[in-house]
């Protein structure tokens, strides 16, 4: 892609302004561990909601997107329910709430005041550790081919070279200086940095999207779109069977949801919520998302983050999907038919931009898709050091070590992981794979654990140790035999006889050993207020402070998580109706977003805005 001078000085600036914010919060973040990796709990919430925004801002996800709207229309909505989507609702509605009373630093450190540091805590707080620090190795692992291969995309010079005796690629190269780049600004200043450059980042990408959705409704008439898509794309009901047929429009189409094993499109809606349920429930992971609730001034701030989040997110991710989606269907589909077996949905975005981004607008837009890279990628970083150094360097080694020397060995702790994820990713590709699928196992198994840790009071840390181990060894162990019993099989038609081992592992860990002490129950239960199964601990908490008030908010925040998940779904539809052409729809569509806007005013924003 030949780039104006215009639009390279447009990216240039970015990445120097980028440098610049790092550098000058420096001294702001190494005062100590909580202002280097939480930012001193003084970051307004709205400022945290909009960085999280941008960490969840993923290009490859996004690419990924705009790829099953082209195929599947409208249903495309809800197949991201396979994550799920909507996992923030729970967050938003009670859980991030839940997390931020705990006043710790990391998941890990969260794990130890709900276990206690007994044999069962301390070894639920070492499995944890490891699922971070794993998880961020893998992340950076798979980060050095997809931001090489973004780069090598749309800029043309050779950079390839021979560094320490390997011969590296042009595409490792873009990588290595784009990581860089990342990994300094990340390092000198930490969360302040890292929310700061978010921030910058989230507008930046939000005006690209709106860009594209601008041109998309500019150059496109439903006609197009009509005549592009066979009938029932634009309907967004979900049926049993899907009944989507490309056969004369595009018949590859037909074989890549043959592929995608989408066909029982029924079946798979009914897995995605039994999932859902049990992964939202379950909290978020250790990364990104929950360093976010952790680092908010507040439980009230902290839920009010978490919907922030939704509320900027999906517009504007949803115009630069739909615009792309739309814009292929119509103009690129012979570009993209030539490909034959090597059809590459990913191409969308750079042929899209190529034919109908000006210049000007175009720097913009590759700056706010670089951004989207960087911001995902220093969250990650940002995240995992805080396990290393406050929850194995602090608790295990070193408890008396001063501040400046633990921040110290923070920056050296992220440079680090981000040199072994390079290895990985640069010098053993198997093994990047196996990082990968170990990552891949360990959130298969994350969820039922994860979810009675909240709401039984005789789960210890023992059954949460097993759960964990049980739910790794089930994600590994099942799918190999279960594609050989239903081949073909996705991996989420696994997902029930994972649970279901994970599960096992928890409760029979848990019975087969002693509770945790009442006393580290009754902290933890006072102090997070949960709904749940906590009788037992309840009455001995009363017993000891009358004043207590149990939380009774179990029917009405299950209300607010179905007025939610509606709420964030007609964000997602809001603009692809409006950029297909079904503007019925996309205004009955508006009208619920504001209905369920108004609900969640009066059932969730005014309840939160009185808690501690």
């Amino acid at each position: 892609m030949n780039l104006s001078l215009i639009d390279i000085s447009i990216l240039l600036g970015y990445l120097v302004l980028t440098l610049f914010i790092g550098f000058w919060l420096s001294k702001r973040a190494s005062k100590d561990l909580e202002a280097y990796f939480l930012g001193g709990n003084r970051i307004k919430w709205y400022y945290l909601g909009l960085s999280n925004a941008s960490g969840m801002f993923d290009i490859s996800g996004t690419m990924w997107t705009v790829a099953i709207v082209f195929v599947y229309g409208l249903k495309s909505a809800w197949i991201p329910w396979l994550w799920p989507v909507w996992n923030q609702i729970f967050v938003m509605v009670f859980l991030a709430v839940w997390m931020r009373r705990s006043n710790a630093m990391t998941g890990a450190q969260w794990i130890t005041f709900r276990f206690g540091d007994g044999r069962g805590g301390r070894l639920s707080h070492i499995i944890v550790v490891l699922f971070a620090v794993v998880s961020v190795i893998g992340f950076i692992a798979y980060f050095v081919e997809g931001i090489g291969k973004f780069a090598t995309t749309f800029f043309t010079w050779d950079l390839s070279a021979s560094i320490l005796g390997f011969q590296l690629t042009s595409q490792q190269v873009y990588a290595l200086i784009i990581i860089a780049i990342t990994t300094v600004y990340t390092m000198k200043g930490g969360m302040y940095s890292v929310v700061s450059t978010e921030v910058l980042q989230f507008l930046i990408m939000t005006v690209a999207c709106v860009s594209i959705g601008v041109i998309a409704f500019n150059e496109v008439t439903p006609d197009q779109i009509a005549a592009a898509t066979p009938e029932g794309w634009a309907n967004l009901w979900p049926e049993w069977n899907l009944s989507l047929d490309w056969s004369g429009i595009f018949p590859e189409l037909n074989d890549k949801i043959d592929q995608d094993g989408y066909e029982m499109f029924g079946m798979l809606l009914l897995l995605m919520i039994l999932k859902g349920v049990f992964a939202s429930l379950a909290g978020p992971v250790p990364s990104y998302d929950m360093q976010r609730i952790l680092s908010t001034r507040t439980p009230a701030e902290a839920a009010k983050m978490s919907g922030l989040t939704s509320l900027v997110l999906f517009i504007p991710r949803y115009l630069m999907i739909g615009g792309l989606a739309v814009l292929g269907l119509v103009y690129l589909k012979p570009e993209l038919m030539k490909m034959g077996a090597d059809l590459d949905f990913e191409m969308v975005l750079p042929m899209a931009i190529q034919e109908f981004i000006p210049v000007g607008i175009k720097g913009l837009l590759l700056a706010g898709l670089l951004a989207a890279f960087m911001g995902t990628f220093a969250a990650f970083i940002n995240a995992a050091p805080a396990y290393l150094i406050n929850d194995l360097y602090k608790k295990y080694l070193n408890p008396g070590a001063s501040d400046k020397k633990l921040v110290r060995y923070s920056y050296m702790s992220s440079l680090l992981l981000v040199v072994i994820g390079l290895i990985f990713g640069l010098f053993a590709q198997s093994l990047n794979s196996l990082t990968l699928w170990i990552t891949s196992s360990l959130y298969g198994g994350y969820a039922a654990a994860n979810v009675l840790k909240w709401i039984w009071w005789r789960f210890n840390g023992m059954g949460y140790f097993y759960g964990m181990l049980g739910g790794l060894v089930a994600s590994v162990v099942v799918p190999p035999i279960y594609r050989i019993i239903v081949p073909g099989a996705i991996d989420i038609y696994m997902f029930p006889v994972t649970l279901l081992i994970s599960m096992s592992a928890s409760v029979i860990g848990t019975l087969m050993t002693k509770p945790d002490k009442m006393d580290v129950l009754k902290k933890f239960y006072k102090q997070t207020r949960p709904w749940g199964f906590w009788e037992p601990v309840k009455r001995e908490v009363i017993k000891d402070d009358p004043s207590f008030i149990p939380n009774k908010d179990f029917k009405r925040d299950s209300f607010n998580v179905l007025i939610g998940i509606t709420w964030q779904m007609s964000m997602v539809v809001l603009p692809l109706y409006f950029l297909s052409g079904e503007y019925t729809a996309a205004w009955i569509s508006l009208a619920v977003l504001v209905g369920t806007s108004a609900i969640l005013k009066f059932t969730w924003y005014d309840h939160i805005k009185n808690i501690d």
